[in-house]
């Protein structure tokens, strides 16, 4: 199999895995993208700016999904401590709360998942991990 023909795999497969993790939420009261907004604020508060070039959008986009999450209590505006003209974002307790709740459901899944597979399969996923989570980081 060429680079090509992996990547093209690749693609693919992340692409059913993550369609169904986002039917496994459906059911939350966070939507997937929120989702994502808020684990990128687990590690704690950050820009707008960064939260729009991470998620790959335009700041009024992030602007729009921070607004939606700062509503119903998930997210609070700070001001950024190094600048005050600067505004940050971070998670509530009931933000880490709904964040636990969809990544709960998604390892349920994925646990019942994972059962139906072969030793075999399941130790080739493990294998592929490290490959996978620095595929992720650069």
């Amino acid at each position: 199999m060429t680079t090509d023909d992996l990547a093209e795999s690749l693609s693919r497969e992340l692409r059913h895995l993550v369609l169904l993790l986002r039917r496994v939420a459906a059911g939350q009261p966070v939507t997937s993208q929120q989702y994502a907004v808020l684990g990128s604020l687990e590690g704690g508060p950050r820009r707008m700016t960064e939260l729009a070039e991470e998620h790959g959008v335009q700041l009024p986009t992030m602007t729009v999904q921070i607004n939606r999450l700062e509503e119903p209590g998930l997210v609070a505006r700070a001001a950024d401590p190094a600048d005050a003209r600067v505004r940050t974002v971070e998670l509530t307790g009931e933000g880490r709360a709904r964040l636990a709740a969809v990544r709960r459901a998604r390892v349920s899944y994925l646990t019942a998942q994972l059962a139906a597979l072969t030793p075999q399969e399941r130790e080739a996923i493990a294998v592929a991990l490290p490959a996978l989570a620095k595929l992720g980081r650069t």
